[in-house]
């Protein structure tokens, strides 16, 4: 790709993109997302053109290397000037050291502008920088309708997203495109290297639709560029055509060449493998540059590239003039606005959150949910967010915020994502990388969460702060049986580096739990909440100790270490309290824990867990209506893990979870047994 697509990127990077490569995190940039991350060495090569301090020369020279600013894939973490993440790296730094890749990067004219050797290959989750694409070009089309004025234009930037053949392929690619047509993002430009190619071979194996004529069914602007010969007026006609759209996003097609100008030019085997030395030395001669060594720049080249340095400094300047008069004129929103710029949030805002007390009515751990999100939207002017088809069941409505909808009510909060679990997660990213102070959430059920996994993983390794808000969190759901029922959810979820899931288990816990969530900025949470009721108030729960992931909910006796300790999330730490009432009747010391966030836990000092978990006391009993895995780390070796190792069954919840064991008598019939081993 890096071949065949060189002088669309160079066309965007030198004279269609508007950027500041000094303040890389300027709001009012354009953003640019290559979804088809494999090509990462052309966008890195763009980046140095552009004078990105994260991309100079020795970084491109160790390209996949352990630990260098240029992976195998886009990081957004790794590299600055990239905006999301569209790939993953680890996986291929042992490959790549052992084996040689090469890519030549021309821009096919007689002076052989560059010249580059790379360890390079290709994979990763494509389609997701669709998605985030999306997110994107949402955010700022949000943020223009809420703080734009006639006069004054404080949020006014584009998108530009590369996808490939691969991309194309993907599902989530096809949701995402379905919204940005639905929700008119018309300052989103979609271009598409159609090389005819993936890994396999010919894109005929797999593919024999017309996908320009797909994107024009889903309510796109289409445009078709031959870019074989490198056609840069045929892209900057297209992109004019893209820039006058004034209701629809751009698709434009650019017919290209995979492997220009190599032995393997235009067959799948560019894809991947290796460039000898005898084909990178023909390539050489065919663009006139025999006598180069490698990463030989011309310091015309350089001169050249690099005067969009001091265009973005003037355009950066230019925005900070507006803001000022903007500042100026209207104080109230400017406040907001800059507010949202710093990632802050207004101080005390936490204090909105509801607080329960024992006389409150019971409510489901979704019901409190919604109670807080409510809340929170009225003083997080940075919360927005939807759910796939469920808002009503995942109570995850921001009231008399409005719906997101071009041209009626563009400034609305509430997104409306349709069934498309995949694609409202990638978008998620989009939205919380974007910048401007948004929060963004996404909801949908529990059982779901395997639709948009990948978007999940994302959210974690490229830092982004999603709320995910996932609702029938267990076989409480009861009547709708093992398809909705999840059961090995909570241990795959759990599994996922940095992401914090929580699984409160009343309302106070839950409002803590939200805490946490807005408070983390840099890490995708997850709540795991419930259908069926449970109590607003658990005698011992605490909002505050959240935060620490584990506590003590009850104790028998402050001075003596118990007996046993049974362990519980969400209903089911009522069902250990219960327990452990009847047990302390019959004169046995019984500590109950909470359980609520096994990272936050994990991350506490030694002497924390030590005290809420004390090793001396061995017989322990976890008690959660889903899959067992990871239990054994807290009961350890002669504990017990009450779970479920089966998919569920269909009947009302208090009789599927009397089948499965999770009732007041079994906990306590299952602590005794141990009690007396």
């Amino acid at each position: 790709m890096a071949l065949g697509m060189a002088e669309v990127a160079y066309f965007l990077y030198r004279h269609a993109m508007r950027y500041n490569s000094t303040s890389p995190k300027w709001f009012n940039r354009d953003r640019f997302v290559l979804s088809a991350g494999h090509g990462c060495l052309l966008q890195y090569v763009c980046l140095h053109f552009a004078s990105f301090q994260s991309v100079q020369i020795e970084d491109l020279k160790c390209l996949c290397k352990l630990g260098s600013q240029t992976p195998g894939h886009p990081e957004n973490v790794v590299t600055q000037g990239i905006e999301v993440t569209t790939g993953y790296e680890l996986c291929w730094i042992f490959h790549c050291r052992i084996r040689r890749y090469y890519c030549f990067l021309s821009n096919h004219d007689q002076h052989g502008i560059f010249n580059f050797q790379f360890l390079c290959h290709t994979t990763g989750p494509l389609g997701q920088g669709v998605a985030n694409a999306v997110g994107l070009a949402l955010a700022e089309a949000n943020l223009g309708a809420r703080y734009n004025k006639p006069d004054v234009a404080v949020v006014d930037h584009r998108t530009y997203c590369i996808m490939g053949d691969g991309c194309s392929m993907e599902g989530i690619s096809n949701e995402s495109a379905s919204l940005a047509a639905h929700w008119k993002l018309h300052k989103l430009t979609l271009i598409y290297d159609d090389n005819h190619n993936t890994i396999d071979g010919s894109t005929d194996l797999a593919l024999s639709e017309d996908i320009s004529a797909r994107f024009e069914a889903l309510g796109w602007n289409t445009i078709t560029m031959d870019n074989s010969e490198g056609n840069l007026d045929a892209f900057k006609n297209a992109l004019i055509s893209a820039h006058s759209e004034t209701r629809k996003p751009t698709f434009i097609r650019v017919k290209t060449i995979i492997g220009k100008l190599s032995k393997k030019e235009g067959t799948s085997k560019a894809h991947h493998g290796t460039f000898d030395d005898d084909d990178v030395k023909q390539m050489k001669q065919r663009v006139k540059w025999d006598d180069r060594e490698p990463f030989h720049v011309i310091p015309m080249v350089y001169r050249e590239t690099r005067a969009q340095t001091d265009i973005g400094g003037r355009l950066e300047q230019e925005w900070h003039s507006k803001l000022n008069y903007y500042q100026n004129k209207y104080p109230e929103e400017a406040a907001e606005f800059k507010l949202l710029l710093a990632d802050r949030m207004l101080p005390g805002w936490e204090s909105s959150l509801p607080k329960w007390s024992m006389s409150d009515p019971v409510d489901s751990t979704r019901g409190y949910s919604g109670k807080c999100l409510n809340t929170l939207a009225k003083v997080l002017p940075g919360l927005i967010g939807g759910s796939a088809d469920l808002a009503s069941s995942n109570q995850a409505y921001l009231h008399n915020l409005g719906d997101f909808k071009q041209p009626d009510s563009p400034w609305g909060r509430n997104i409306r994502y349709g069934v498309r679990e995949h694609a409202m997660a990638g978008i998620s990213n989009g939205l919380a990388l974007h910048g401007g102070g948004l929060i963004p959430f996404a909801a949908t059920f529990l059982v779901f969460s395997d639709y948009m996994k990948n978007s999940v993983r994302l959210s974690a390794l490229s830092h982004a702060g999603v709320l995910y808000i996932l609702t029938h969190d267990s076989v409480g759901i009861g009547e709708d049986g093992p398809t909705h029922q999840p059961i090995e959810h909570l241990a795959g979820l759990r599994a996922i580096p940095h992401l914090l899931l929580f699984r409160p288990a009343d309302g106070k816990e839950t409002a803590g739990a939200y805490k946490v969530a807005i408070e983390n900025r840099s890490v995708p949470s997850l709540l795991a909440l419930s259908r069926q009721k449970v109590a607003a108030n658990v005698e011992g729960t605490l909002a505050d100790a959240v935060r620490k992931g584990g506590y003590i909910v009850s104790n028998k006796s402050e001075k003596e270490l118990p007996e046993i300790i049974l362990i519980g999330t969400r209903s089911e730490l009522c069902l250990c309290e219960a327990s452990a009432n009847v047990l302390r009747k019959e004169g046995t010391r019984v500590r109950v824990v909470s359980l609520v966030c096994w990272r936050l836990f994990d991350r506490q000092p030694r002497d924390y867990k030590e005290f809420v978990l004390p090793s001396s006391v061995s017989k322990r009993v976890s008690v959660e209506a889903g899959s067992p895995l990871g239990w054994k780390e807290y009961v350890g070796d002669e504990g017990i893990v009450m779970g479920i190792d089966d998919f569920g069954s269909s009947g009302p919840y208090s009789e599927v979870f009397n089948k499965y064991g999770f009732t007041e008598e079994n906990v306590t019939k299952t602590a005794k047994s141990l009690l007396t081993k």
